[in-house]
């Protein structure tokens, strides 16, 4: 049974402790579901990018990572942080659709191979407001010239640098989120520093904060499927 926002408008979800809002969310309170949905949709959508460089197929893989999440919140310990254990169900979700999607395309063509440009045309484009036309332009080329430098960073280097310097999870979130030591996440960091460093002007690290953007409507309507699909789900419960 969905419990009604409107029962529960005493609540302050945005500064409920992670645990709070799992418990919340676990009898059905969308509310709750709400505030971390829209609180980790761009960290979540980022990862599973990172994986899957399709941004159709990274909000399902999001969409379907809330929804796994959801039916399994009661399982939440705390030990990580709600936003980690969420990025770490998203990653996994991401690593299953990309494996299942090698094997089909292997029983279809045993020769096939992945063109790693395709993703290119599928970014998304910047929501920062621009003061001139000629910053808007700049800003977007900067981007681009980032995102396919990223883009070509060996997988476990590209999740690394996107967790750590793109979504600023600290060693240790980035970890847990990855299921790997600490020492792995520097040294696959690290490793992906320098080959960008390679590729491109240092200057244009200052279009990380813009880079992979996942706000305004794309931000609120990921976050209504995922909020209809919960409601549907506790409403047939």
């Amino acid at each position: 049974m969905v419990i009604p926002m409107t029962a529960l408008a005493h609540t302050d979800y945005e500064t409920s402790p992670d645990s709070e809002l799992a418990r919340l969310i676990a009898t059905g309170d969308s509310g709750a579901a709400t505030v971390v949905v829209r609180r980790n949709n761009q960290r979540l959508f980022r990862a599973a990018f990172s994986i899957l460089r399709n941004r159709a197929e990274a909000e399902d893989a999001v969409q379907e990572a809330y929804a796994r999440a959801f039916a399994a919140i009661e399982g939440f310990d705390g030990r990580a942080a709600l936003s980690t254990w969420l990025t770490r169900i998203a990653i996994n979700e991401a690593l299953g659709r990309r494996r299942a999607a090698e094997r089909r395309r292997a029983r279809l063509d045993a020769e096939s191979v992945t063109h790693m440009d395709d993703y290119r045309d599928k970014l998304m484009r910047g929501s920062l407001a621009a003061s001139t036309p000629d910053a808007e332009l700049a800003r977007n080329e900067m981007r681009r010239l980032m995102e396919a430098a990223i883009g070509e960073l060996p997988e476990d280097f590209r999740l690394a640098f996107v967790l750590r310097e793109v979504e600023g999870l600290s060693v240790e979130e980035a970890a847990e989120a990855m299921g790997v030591p600490p020492a792995t996440v520097k040294t696959r960091t690290l490793r992906a520093r320098r080959r960008l460093q390679e590729a491109l002007d240092p200057e244009i690290k200052s279009a990380l904060t813009g880079a992979f953007p996942f706000a305004g409507v794309d931000c609120e309507t990921l976050t209504a499927r995922v909020i209809a699909a919960f409601e549907a789900a506790h409403t047939a419960a």
